[in-house]
């Protein structure tokens, strides 16, 4: 099985290099990376091109937003399962892809998942957060469970059966995608029961009072807009759920 991994990055010249290691450092080898940039103003391109061809496909180019530049990835990918990284976080191990591609052989599954854990953006061995996960059972969304977005593999099939991120959404289009693809449509899942990814605190979604308010919002429309019905109360439930997350 060939993986594409894709990471989206704009002015991140701190971080980009931890990304960039933690996929080429990978012990499985059959993996399509694909980088697209907002065309970065902050010595991150040349970060990137420093790794000349070892760098599978690379655009660096406006966009409008995270989420469009994610889509641009998608449209480029070759690989039969794929992956998003986002330019702050990192694979715990080298071992994250080999053992995410193992389930995929051996389960008929169009998706997977895992845990992730939030760590200091100073000290990256300081984790503030554990998001452990849990087998996938239809209704837990509306419990205000989802998965963690940099630990969802797909197959490539399915973005194209069913779309990509709708670029409606500002902030929680991540959010809205699993939502389609798991409660909407139903695709089925697996869940690998180990940390695979480290972020960095800080995220869009959460930098913010006002932004965290944005992403509960952009969560129900999300529902909304797939013809979902809803309980108001996910507005409180999904951050109350985080809640018994931090250390």
């Amino acid at each position: 099985m060939k993986v594409s991994i894709i990471t989206a990055v704009y002015n991140n010249k701190d971080t980009i290099k931890d990304a960039i290691e933690s996929v080429l450092s990978q012990t499985y080898k059959n993996i399509e990376y694909i980088i697209i940039d907002g065309a970065s103003t902050d010595g991150t391109v040349d970060i990137i091109r420093n790794y000349g061809d070892k760098i599978d496909k690379f655009i660096s180019e406006k966009d409008n937003g995270i989420y469009d530049a994610m889509n641009k990835g998608i449209n480029l990918a070759s690989g039969d399962i794929v992956g998003i990284l986002n330019s702050d976080d990192f694979y715990v191990d080298n071992r994250v892809i080999e053992k995410v591609v193992d389930v995929f052989e051996n389960k008929t599954i169009d998706s997977l998942y895992g845990d992730l854990v939030y760590v200091d953006k100073d000290n990256i061995d300081k984790i503030v957060r554990y998001w452990k996960s849990r087998e996938y059972k239809e209704g837990l969304f509306k419990k205000g469970w989802h998965p963690a977005h940099p630990t969802f593999f797909v197959k490539r099939e399915v973005y194209e059966k069913y779309g990509m991120f709708n670029l409606d959404f500002k902030i929680a289009a991540d959010y809205e995608l699993m939502l389609r693809f798991l409660e909407k449509y139903k695709i089925t899942t697996a869940y690998l029961p180990e940390i695979l990814v480290k972020m960095r605190v800080g995220g869009e979604s959460n930098r913010s009072i006002k932004n965290i308010i944005r992403a509960n919002i952009e969560c129900y429309k999300a529902w909304k807009n797939n013809g979902l019905k809803i309980d108001p109360l996910i507005i409180i439930r999904k951050p109350f759920f985080k809640l018994f997350q931090y250390l």
